[in-house]
């Protein structure tokens, strides 16, 4: 059999001690894979990939998975070879990472159950062109070894960004989220985001590739582990230094927020039957006494799942249950007045004062593809998830509200959080972000744990309190640090009481130069892997 990977890259390694042959023999055996067991093996990697992910934070995990999928790159008779290699890596990786979207559609099982079982797989080959270039592109790195790791570290982050906007967006499990079990590690979002933090993670976890390559010694040899590795420990020294530096966050004068954490399950929330007694039940949470008294109490999204703001009884009845002075903060439908064309819905925020008028409003401008409108309706013939017969309407786009006893805030409505620099109004920054979201149609999966982590870290890269309620959890305020300061876990019903945090004094190098302080790290990272590193 021809070998796939250059001779004079897996040379025999007879002067090196046996160790080191038995990895460069390893190398060589997945660098000459060819057909169905190469594909199998670049799915099991990209699988493998997922268990550092939240909630698990298997970080080792990355290793094996990073340095295999290197190892195939470096195999690849060509580029054409290594896009196929990446495609598979990508079609395990966000198959595994995203299973929780088969439960989405099993909520209307008569209607979806047929296509759950299948799709995490298409939701994945959306995304594995993402892998499939980004691997292609690492190939095009003439001299294996640190190079191509850059390379592939290079190419993956600025893929990640990519798949921020294309198709209208998904940068879900962004690679640096692995980290959201160290507050500390999260820090250096604040600098270069979370693609930056990411491209950090790919290539401390690609460069045990390296040890396949003969060095003329053993420095040599690990020198590059060792440097990937020391950025990862700076990393920690600075969110250590930065936490310690901030302290306790301080808390707005005056504002006592309820979270109300409803826990409806979503096959029985749209039912005309129970609104009334489901709307009864989390309005009586959010009036149950405290100590101290809310100011101002918030809903999840959809949480009054009927044209609310078309209905003057039951905007009272809301009112009733509004604090004094205060505010009712929930998610609703909202439509065009009568007699307005075209008719249009929104997925909205609305803000209720204790006489039941609407002082506020927000209107969902990020719609999920599938979930709140249908691509091609006409063509396939089918009916939305969440949007029935009729897609919903985008808004404005994200701009802050100005609501009575609160600061300025930001609201964001289901995965608009999960949008690296896309997140405040460009136009007037907000003091606070508020997310409101459902997640009742992940059940008890990885699905809200990972939407969880995202809102953090947006806290982080902007220096922004967030505060995050949710239908079923997880509900959490989080402070600018990204730190959660009180949080109700995933299915429970009740409240979370707690202050408003302060934002930083400042807005985070983040916040001033959004995500092209990251891509700009990668850029010059796969430059310094395809120049510096070439072939001699």
């Amino acid at each position: 059999m021809t070998s796939f990977v250059p001779a004079a890259e897996f040379r025999d390694v007879a002067d090196q001690s046996e160790p080191w042959r038995r990895v460069n023999r390893m190398a060589i055996q997945v660098g000459r894979l060819t057909g169905w067991r190469r594909a199998l093996l670049a799915f099991a990697l990209g699988a493998i990939a997922v268990l550092a992910m939240p909630p698990l934070y298997v970080l080792p995990a990355l290793v094996p998975a990073f340095v295999g999928l290197i190892w195939l790159i470096d195999g690849a008779r060509h580029w054409r070879a290594a896009l196929l290699t990446g495609f598979w890596f990508g079609l395990g990786h966000f198959t595994c990472g995203l299973y929780w979207v088969a439960n989405a559609l099993l909520t209307k099982p008569e209607q979806f159950g047929w296509i759950a079982p299948v799709a995490p797989v298409g939701l994945a080959l959306l995304l594995t062109p993402n892998t499939a270039v980004a691997a292609a592109v690492t190939r095009l790195a003439s001299r294996p070894g640190v190079g191509r790791v850059l390379v592939l570290a290079s190419a993956w982050t600025i893929m990640e960004w990519v798949r921020s906007w294309a198709l209208t967006g998904f940068p879900w499990n962004l690679i640096g989220s692995v980290w959201a079990f160290s507050e500390a590690m999260l820090q250096p979002a604040s600098v270069i985001g979370t693609y930056g933090l990411g491209l950090a993670t790919v290539a401390a976890a690609a460069m045990p590739s390296v040890l396949a390559y003969p060095s003329p010694d053993l420095w040599t040899r690990w020198r590059p582990i060792a440097v990937s590795a020391t950025v990862l420990c700076v990393f920690f020294v600075f969110g250590v230094i930065r936490l310690a530096a901030f302290g306790t966050v301080g808390t707005v004068d005056g504002v006592h927020l309820r979270l109300v954490q409803g826990d409806i399950p979503q096959n029985q929330k749209w039912r005309r039957d129970l609104v009334d007694a489901h709307l009864l039940a989390q309005a009586q949470l959010g009036a149950a006494p405290g100590n101290p008294a809310p100011t101002h109490v918030i809903w999840s999204e959809a949480a009054a799942p009927l044209l609310l703001s078309r209905d003057p009884q039951r905007l009272s009845l809301v009112g009733s249950y509004t604090p004094p002075g205060g505010l009712t903060i929930l998610g609703s439908l909202r439509t065009t007045a009568d007699g307005i064309e075209p008719f249009q819905v929104w997925n909205s925020l609305l803000a209720i004062d204790e006489h039941g008028r609407i002082v506020g409003s927000y209107d969902k401008s990020h719609l999920v593809p599938f979930g709140e409108y249908m691509p091609l309706r006409s063509v396939l013939g089918l009916d939305s998830v969440a949007g029935g017969t009729m897609d919903l309407s985008r808004g404005d786009g994200v701009h802050t509200l100005h609501l009575p006893g609160l600061p300025p805030v930001g609201a964001l409505i289901c995965y608009e959080v999960i949008f690296p620099g896309e997140v405040t109004d460009p136009q007037e920054r907000p003091k606070w972000l508020l997310n409101l979201t459902n997640d009742g149609w992940y059940g008890r999966s990885a699905g809200p744990y990972q939407h969880l982590v995202a809102a953090r870290l947006r806290a982080v890269e902007e220096g922004l309190p967030v505060v995050r309620v949710a239908n079923t959890g997880i509900s959490a305020i989080i402070d600018p640090l990204g730190r959660i300061v009180a949080s109700l876990g995933l299915q429970k019903r009740g409240v979370v009481d707690g202050m408003l945090p302060l934002p930083l004094d400042r807005p985070t190098i983040f916040a001033e130069t959004g995500v092209w302080g990251g891509l700009g790290l990668a850029a010059a990272v796969g430059m310094i892997g395809m120049l510096v590193f070439r072939r001699k």
